[in-house]
């Protein structure tokens, strides 16, 4: 497979995995999140916003590891919540990624390990 193939590929499987978290998390067919919905959600009280800044920032395996100590797995607002957090990470582009030492891989990775936590394995296994 060649390197931009592969790319592609994790950023498709990127995109899947979220569309189908998010439809079976909130029970119906997700298309796309507008921008003002996700101000309603977040993690123990802090807000996706303030997830968004640190990613900004180039905390992001900062932020990851508060987001995921910090998650209620049982939650579905805050599942929802890491679901927008690592596709938002998604979007920031491979450059921005290695310079601030993540990676397009690791973002696949962290929602596989979200759904897993999540009771929800089997979509991943079915999906990648």
């Amino acid at each position: 497979m060649q390197y931009n193939d592969e790319k592609d590929y994790i950023m498709r499987m990127i995109k899947e995995v979220s569309r189908v978290l998010f439809s079976i998390l909130l029970g119906k067919k997700y298309v796309r999140v507008e921008m003002e919905e996700e101000n309603k959600y977040g993690v123990s009280g802090k807000r996706l916003d303030e997830y968004k800044a640190m990613i900004d920032r180039g905390d992001i395996n900062e932020a990851e590891n508060i987001l995921l100590e910090d998650i209620d797995y049982g939650n579905t607002e805050e599942v929802a919540a890491a679901v927008l957090f690592y596709q938002y990470i998604s979007q920031k582009g491979e450059d921005f990624l290695r310079l601030n030492d993540y990676s397009e891989e690791e973002v696949l990775d962290g929602l596989k390990l979200l759904a897993e936590r999540a009771g929800y394995k089997e979509v991943c296994d079915i999906l990648i």
